[in-house]
């Protein structure tokens, strides 16, 4: 039968709202039993596994989501059972476990697209889920929708014989007030079997009594089903504060009137919840986690909050210019109230930026699943370490890396990890290991992919790009030169096309969609030791403290986290390049000039160094240049403000802003001016004062996976 939930768009928005939080639950869930995989689980970790899958059970149930809650059922008996000690960990569990949550992720999926799932999609897990609690002296009722049509050797051997069950429910007057409603009860029941209902009125009161608002009638149900007494409790689960609640297994099959040995435990099990001794309810709430709450905010609405405040941002700056403009040094308490206006400005468009930012565990998250998987196809042993899950950036850069971790991280597992043989041959360990790390720097984020593999063979690269007449057969390039190859489109090194790589399909992307969010892919490899990929990326794609500079009548931004100090430098301390370009000595270490008025063809401007300013910034890459300006105008915060969708990318400029007093001034790109440099002088290509390696210097129309 198809998972649909009821009411239409009626709940379309607490659907939603299910689904999102089904994201994080499965996202937590797919960590910690990845970290189960290698250590025994704390009792801790156990209980934060049962309560995402009891969760997601929970909200499905609400939604009428039958197969999705029979699953879940299942899976959290096991994990009760763990937590209990009555099942110990080992490695047979913990990869039932993993497969349990693909499982479950694929319910979820199919659910949240209202499709329905093949006839016995999952039985194999459900079934060795029954076979440990069977080892346990336990057992579960199982699904006929879960196992429709016989999947299974032993599906029959997983049901129950029928039981009847008495539950007596009594409300408390509060109830309804709770949004709690009796008949959904009455139809969850009979979605487990046959139901019986006989209504008490003995506490209905005369008429002019009567609030409506309050509950007076209670139930006795019998039930019918071959459903376990949990399951039925479960119906039950969100009223038991607002109840008085007993459940008594009667005799199977025969649905007769006497009570088995089991019924004082089940009444004494049904009614621990909705009545608990206050000693433990103290404790339950001591142990309730502590930390602020939080709401779910369409992204829409938070986009349009972001533009109006760069909106304020650009109105406070031009207000600022004019002030100063018309004051002539009066006015002070006018430029007291537009200081105050400013510092208030700040502090709003912080806390707004604030509200996107998100730690960029979600997407960690998704690869430990997807590394056993390729590695499994491929027959290699890998392991992924993660660190700086909760280093945070921009809901939207989030939301964009996905795909490119993805391509680089299949990228290191196929062409980067070797087998266990070669790995053995070559003194290695027979598991490969891919480090995945993020972490702050300046006003970016750092996101490296690192592996222990081969590395590149850079031979071979080279050869397949000069087969492909991307490079000149004369050519020379250096070993940066043949790495950035991998980003060309269609080039690929796989000896045969498989269903993970060989098409050449994929790096380019990766370099395409990095560049789009304003962000640069490095590549550095050695060979037999490995490779590692660094994505460079900004925290936001917003806002920007930035240092304005005057080049002519030209204004430019320089990002105000990559300037290490500025300079007005001797005459003799300039020197020229034999191959072109200029650099200047500075405490003993020579570094490289980038002259602006060059490079962007700016009449007017100051052309010697000692005549004007030297403004000393490190790339992202490490290198440290000098850029040339005639002077510092000052520390400005800018909204950043994309070239790329109302014109096209210009190379060496990230964005745009405006300035306070209307105009447009461009925001430079450090480590793009300095590639352009070096590709203008590549006798003299920065040698001197480089701490790492450069930019890339092959231009390809794409990006980064497949070598």
């Amino acid at each position: 039968m198809a998972d649909l939930a009821p009411g239409g768009d009626e709940y379309a928005q607490f659907r939603t709202t299910f689904f999102e939080e089904c994201t994080e639950l499965l996202a937590d869930l797919e960590q910690r039993l990845d970290q189960m995989q290698s250590n025994v689980a704390q009792a801790e970790e156990l209980n934060a596994v049962f309560r995402a899958v009891h969760s997601i059970k929970a909200g499905a149930g609400a939604f009428k989501f039958i197969r999705l809650v029979e699953f879940c059922h299942s899976f959290e008996a096991v994990l009760d059972k763990l937590r209990s000690g009555r099942i110990a960990q080992d490695d047979r569990i913990s990869a039932v476990l993993v497969r349990a949550s693909d499982v479950l992720a694929a319910l979820v999926e199919a659910a949240q697209a209202n499709r329905t799932v093949a006839e016995g999609f999952g039985a194999d897990v459900a079934e060795e889920l029954q076979m440990i609690l069977n080892e346990a002296g336990d057992a579960i009722a199982a699904s006929p929708a879960l196992f429709a049509g016989g999947q299974g050797p032993n599906a029959d051997a997983l049901k129950l014989a029928r039981r009847t069950f008495q539950i007596k429910f009594k409300p408390h007057a509060e109830l309804f007030r709770h949004a709690n409603e009796p008949l959904l009860l009455v139809r969850e029941l009979k979605q487990l079997g046959e139901v019986v209902a006989e209504c008490d009125i003995s506490r209905l009161p005369a008429l002019p009594s009567l609030d409506p608002d309050d509950a007076y009638l209670s139930w006795t149900f019998r039930v019918v089903t071959d459903c376990t007494r949990s399951v039925v409790a479960d119906v039950f689960e969100f009223v038991n504060e607002d109840c008085d609640l007993e459940i008594e297994a009667l005799s199977e099959s025969t649905g007769g009137s006497q009570a088995t040995a089991a019924t004082a435990h089940d009444r004494a099990a049904s009614t621990a919840g909705a009545s608990m001794e206050p000693a433990q309810a103290e404790l339950a709430e001591s142990k309730r986690p502590v930390g602020g709450s939080s709401i779910r905010v369409d992204l829409a609405r938070i986009d349009r909050l972001v533009n109006m405040v760069g909106e304020l941002v650009i109105t406070q700056a031009m207000l600022a210019e004019r002030i100063s403009d018309q004051s002539g040094g009066q006015g002070h308490q006018l430029i007291q109230g537009q200081e105050d206006l400013a510092l208030h400005t700040r502090e709003l468009q912080e806390c707004v930026m604030a509200i996107r930012m998100q730690p960029v565990k979600s997407v960690f998250a998704r690869m430990p699943r997807m590394v056993r998987e390729i590695a499994a196809k491929l027959n290699k042993k890998v392991r992924l370490i993660t660190s700086g899950e909760q280093t945070e950036v921009d809901k939207t850069v989030i939301e964009e890396l996905a795909d490119p971790l993805t391509h680089m991280i299949r990228n290191s597992v196929d062409h980067g990890i070797e087998d266990p043989a070669t790995r053995r041959a070559n003194g290695k360990s027979e598991e490969g290991t891919i480090e995945l790390s993020a972490v702050h720097r300046g006003g970016n984020i750092l996101i490296q992919v690192t592996d222990d593999g081969a590395g590149i063979d850079r031979g071979r690269l080279l050869k397949k790009a000069i087969d492909r007449g991307l490079i000149a057969s004369a050519a020379n390039p250096t070993d940066e030169e043949i790495d950035n190859l991998i980003f060309a489109a269609g080039l690929s090194t796989a000896e045969q096309v498989t269903d993970v790589s060989g098409r050449g399909v994929g790096m380019d992307v990766v370099r395409r969609n990095i560049s789009d969010l304003g962000g640069r892919i490095q590549v550095q490899s050695i060979a037999g030791k490995g490779t590692r990929f660094t994505l460079i990326l900004p925290l936001t794609l917003a806002v920007l403290d930035g240092m304005l500079v005057a080049v002519g009548k030209e204004k430019y931004i320089l990002p105000l986290t990559s300037i290490l100090e500025s300079i007005r430098p001797e005459r003799n301390q300039v020197r020229a390049l034999a191959g072109g370009g200029e650099v200047v000595s500075i405490r003993g270490e020579f570094i490289r000039l980038i002259y602006l008025y060059r490079i962007f063809d700016v009449p007017g401007a100051i052309t010697e160094p000692w005549a004007g300013l030297i403004v000393l910034v490190e790339t992202d890459s490490g290198a440290k240049v000098g850029i040339v300006v005639d002077e510092l105008i000052g520390q400005q915060q800018v909204v950043i403000k994309s070239l790329q969708t109302n014109f096209d990318r210009v190379a060496g400029i990230s964005g745009a802003t405006i300035l306070g007093n209307g105009k447009v001034a461009l925001i430079l790109d450090l480590d793009q001016l300095f590639g352009l440099t070096e590709r203008s002088a590549p006798q003299a290509n920065g040698r001197i004062g480089r701490e790492s390696s450069t930019p890339p210097l092959v231009e390809t129309e794409a990006a980064a996976p497949d070598c």
